[in-house]
Parts: structure tokens; sequence; C-alpha cells
């Protein structure tokens, strides 16, 4: 999965830019009773006795429209200095975004992204280190596999060639033309993980020597992280039709959404080692050896995309269903029921990223999807909203 050569020569560069500054299953959209073990993730803290619910009612504002007239944006990413990154998953190349002036700044494309059906650019994470490496990683389909890269970051360079070569840290993801997962994130240990699907090929979502219909955790080379379910295995978790969303809350527990098929969709607590039952089951099944959502949804309202916490709710994007989902927490269940928020009014939702502190800003950005083939764009689609969060 790893090469050598490559990985010397983005390590070196790296330290080189660093002493040069003087100063981020079937055809719809990818786009088992409940078993309350504590988890064993390294990444997890203790729970509380009593966890503290947020109010049982939410409320969300849009504060602002950061940018518009982005074309199929997929992944997004915040920089350090509050600055966003976004991938176009059918144009295959990242613009960077003023996080106060919404300006945009193409800074590069992706070599080998062949966008088909759902797959193309998708997930983009910026290094824990960035400060000190300039490694910005990429999620993205080619003409043979999904696969993850990261490119050193140069600033310095003119716009739109501040992107260096790709070094391919995980290889053989399996493709198709839907179900191509996509999702990366940087967990609290400093460790990637990766939502991807089943390529349509059901089988392999229980097959746990297939990268597909899984949650992966590797180190920021792409190896298996000491202490995940099985030795040398990237495999988290298993049982997953097609992840889109990864986040983490107040106490590093890892939530996950993902797309059911015509049925339920799911909002997922994840444990490792588990398995979340497609495609033996498809929402709460209540059997025996399968691990039950959190919460779930008749497909028309949710086809979930990102998801976000903040504010002790998990904030969830809507494809079909066009709207936002506030999920509000008390420790592992929902301490009330879900509530749906801009319901209709910007379309299809792809992305949600906290503003700020993971979790405890009383913001997020919202990124719409009305370009990806499957929406109906109107005038400066697609969008960056700011939305303040209760």
């Amino acid at each position: 999965m790893e090469r050598p050569a490559a990985t010397a020569v983005l390590a070196a560069a790296a330290l080189l830019f660093a002493a040069g500054c003087s100063s981020g299953g079937t055809g719809r959209d990818q786009d088992g009773a409940r078993e309350n073990t504590p988890s064993s993730s390294p990444a997890a803290s203790p729970t509380a006795a009593t966890p503290t619910a947020p109010p049982a009612k939410g409320s969300v504002k849009v504060a602002s429209t950061l940018t518009k007239d982005l074309e199929s944006p997929w992944g997004l990413a915040a920089l350090p200095d509050g600055d966003l990154l976004v991938s176009s998953r059918d144009e295959g190349t990242i613009t960077r975004i003023d996080g106060t002036s919404g300006k945009q700044t193409g800074i590069g494309s992706v070599p080998g992204v062949a966008p088909a059906g759902e797959g193309g650019l998708l997930g983009l994470a910026v290094s824990p280190s960035f400060a000190s490496d300039h490694l910005v990683y990429a999620y993205f389909t080619t003409e043979s596999d999904n696969r993850i890269a990261r490119m050193l970051y140069d600033e310095r360079k003119p716009a739109g060639q501040q992107l260096g070569a790709p070094d391919t840290i995980l290889r053989g993801i399996p493709k198709g033309t839907v179900h191509n997962g996509g999702r990366i994130a940087f967990g609290p240990d400093r460790m990637l993980y990766a939502g991807t699907g089943e390529a349509g090929d059901t089988d392999l979502a229980q097959d746990k020597e297939s990268l597909g219909g899984k949650i992966l955790r590797m180190t920021p080379d792409g190896q298996p992280v000491h202490g995940n379910p099985w030795a040398d295995s990237l495999v988290y978790s298993y049982g997953h039709r097609n992840v889109q969303g990864l986040a983490w809350d107040s106490e590093r527990r890892l939530w996950a959404s993902e797309f059911g098929q015509n049925t339920w969709d799911e909002l997922n607590h994840i444990e490792p080692g588990r398995n979340y039952g497609w495609p033996e089951v498809e929402g709460k099944g209540g059997r025996s050896g399968f691990v039950d959502p959190v919460a779930q949804w008749r497909t028309d309202e949710a086809s979930p995309s990102g998801i976000a916490y903040a504010k002790g709710s998990i904030w969830m994007a809507g494809l079909r269903g066009e709207r936002l989902w506030r999920i509000p927490l008390a420790g592992t269940e929902p301490s009330a029921a879900p509530q749906a928020f801009l319901q209709g009014e910007y379309g299809r939702l792809r992305t949600v990223l906290p503003v700020g502190a993971a979790g405890g800003d009383a913001a997020v950005w919202l990124v719409t999807s009305e370009t990806d083939n499957r929406g109906t764009p109107r005038a400066g689609d697609d969008k960056v909203l700011r939305l303040e969060v209760e």
C-alpha cells in the first residue's frame, strides 16, 4: 500500500518546505439488537455516568453565504487559519475558500481522478501536523479503484500549481458507478479514518478481507494501526453499505451516517470490530450479532451524506431529503426525536463541518449539492453556508 520511495521524497519535501517558511447495492443515491457494551476504541474516553443532554428542540439560522458558484463540491476540510478546502467531485480540483471573505483560489488538480456516476474526487482531510508537514489528504476514484493519497500544499507557488504529486497511501478500495463511500477524517487519536462503500457488490460488506463496505482506520502513512480489531488489517468496522459521514463527539466517540437501500437510512455509533448488518439487515433489525442504528429515516427523508458534531448534537446533511437533521445526544442514544431544518430551501445538502473547535462552536459550515447531476441547480449553486445552530 505504501510506496517507500515516494514517501521518502514527500517527507523530504515537507521538511524543506517547513525550513523555507518564515512563519490546512443498488441504484439509489450514494449519494441485530443494539448491544450497549462500552467501546474498546483507543479513540474513546470514558462516558459520564449521567450524560448531559442538549435541549430537545434546537434551532438553525443561516447567518451568511460564504461563497457560491461551486461545481460539484464534495469534500470540505478546514485549514488551521480558518480557511476551507473544498473538492470538486467532477472536475478533480481543490479550491481554497477564504473563511471570512469567501474568496476562491484554485490550488490545483489531483492527477488520476476518473469521475463517473458517484465517483470522482471525494473526501478531503488536512494533516493534524499541517503546520509542519503541509499535507492534504484526498479520497478519489481512478479508472481501477478508489484510493487515498496525500499531497504537499505549497502556498508560495502560483494559484492552480500549489499541490505536489500525489503519494498514494492506500489503493484497492472497490469502485463502482454507485456506493464509493469517500469520507475521510483524522480522529482524536490522530489516525486517519475512511468510510467506504460496497460498490454495488453487497457481499463485500461482510467480507473482512475486502476494503469495501467498511470503516477503515490507518496511520497517516496508510498502515494498519496497532490495536485495530484484526491484526495487520485496516478494517475497523464492517457490514456497511455506503458510509458517507464521519464525526466524533465531545467524548471522542465515533459516529457515521450511512445510505440504506430502499427502506432505512442510518446514523450509527461506531465501535471497533462490530458488524453493522448490511446486507443481512437494513435499519433496526433487532438481530443478534448485528448492531442496530441509533436513529433511522425513510430514504426519501434523508439519503444522508456528511455529518458534524456541534452543541451536543449530530448534524446530518440530506441529499434526497434536502434537509439538515439535528440528532440531540445523551451518551450514545438520542435524547429527543431528530428534528429537520431547511427542508427544500437549498436543495440537496452534501457536507457539514464545525466552525472552530470541533463540537464546541455554535456554528457549522454547510455545503449544498445541486450540481452533482441529480439536483436542479439555480443561480449561485453550489454554495457554502454558515449556520448558527443550537
